[in-house]
């Protein structure tokens, strides 16, 4: 096992690692940019089997629960009750962060030392208007790509890994050599840990709880292999991150320095179940975020095409 890096080496990924300019200065897409028309078309020759598996976890109207402090809203405003009505209609009230719904993370959901990505003032969120740059909108195209799933909790012979677990880049690149594949520039790394099938046979666990996913050292392997986005069953990051003035590295510093996109709290059990049937992991992956301006996230489902 690779020694884990020291805080002052993690810290100093925010310059290393950064790809602020790399893009020029007014970028909003960070390794978004890394998805070119080249990598889509090699992405949609990928399909075979015309397979299509979502992604997403269910968005369910429970009471609130440890993991889930802001319960979805569901309001109908008509429904088929009244003999006058011809057609029906409802209100949806999300809160798309944490581990209630899948989600992909604007460029201005994190910051560090009052920076957003690409040399950004913190304050170009603002509670009047949200975030002013690099909102959820600037995805307004979708995302398409190939993506790659890496079974961690499979490589670990598990149902889910532990709590606190984390994932280092040995782990992925034993991954991808079981799986036969590798992660490769533009790709979208789709990564699981099993957390939603422990939630589905244990029940919730508390949102401010250990939690398995990468730890600090696997940016550098990220930058290098040029990954697109990351797609995760929990939420990216170890916790707790063993380092005790920045506990969530892989957002801080994935998403301020590198602009990395990141798209928590998927489900991947039905996806894995296709990949070990056919004994492929690499498909066409397409995300299609809602185009809501100023936000600094959206409910997704993410959608794999095999």
């Amino acid at each position: 096992m690779t020694a884990a890096p020291s805080e002052t080496e993690v810290v100093s990924y925010f310059q290393t690692l950064s790809n602020w300019g790399r893009w020029g200065t007014d970028d909003e897409l960070g390794t978004l940019n890394l998805i070119t028309p080249e990598t889509r078309r090699a992405a949609v020759a990928l399909v075979s089997e015309g397979v299509s598996i979502g992604c997403a976890r269910p968005i369910v109207i429970e009471p609130p629960a440890p993991d889930v402090p802001r319960p979805p809203l569901h309001f109908m405003i008509a429904s088929g009750e009244s003999p006058a009505t011809t057609s029906s209609s409802d209100f949806l009230g999300l809160s798309p962060h944490g581990m209630t719904i899948s989600h992909v993370d604007a460029l201005a959901h994190f910051f560090w030392q009052d920076k957003a990505y690409n040399d950004r003032p913190r304050t170009i969120v603002t509670t009047a208007e949200g975030a002013t740059a690099c909102s959820v909108e600037t995805m307004q195209h979708g995302i398409v790509t190939r993506g790659v799933l890496l079974d961690i909790a499979r490589l670990k012979d598990k149902p889910y890994l532990e709590a606190g677990e984390g994932i280092f880049p040995e782990d992925l690149e034993a991954a991808e050599r079981a799986q036969g594949v590798r992660i490769d520039r533009g790709d979208a790394l789709l990564l699981r840990t099993g957390w939603y099938r422990r939630r589905n046979e244990l029940g919730p666990y508390p949102i401010r709880g250990h939690r398995p996913g990468l730890h600090a050292a696997t940016l550098p392997w990220l930058h290098e292999r040029g990954v697109a986005l990351v797609a995760a069953d929990a939420s990216h990051d170890a916790v707790p991150s063993g380092y005790e003035g920045i506990g969530l590295p892989v957002h801080s510093i994935g998403i301020v320095a590198m602009g990395l996109c990141l798209i928590d709290a998927c489900q991947f059990d039905e996806l894995a179940a296709h990949c070990e049937r056919l004994q492929r992991w690499k498909f066409l992956f397409v995300v299609a975020p809602i185009r809501f301006r100023f936000a600094t996230a959206s409910p997704v489902t993410p959608i794999a095409i095999l």
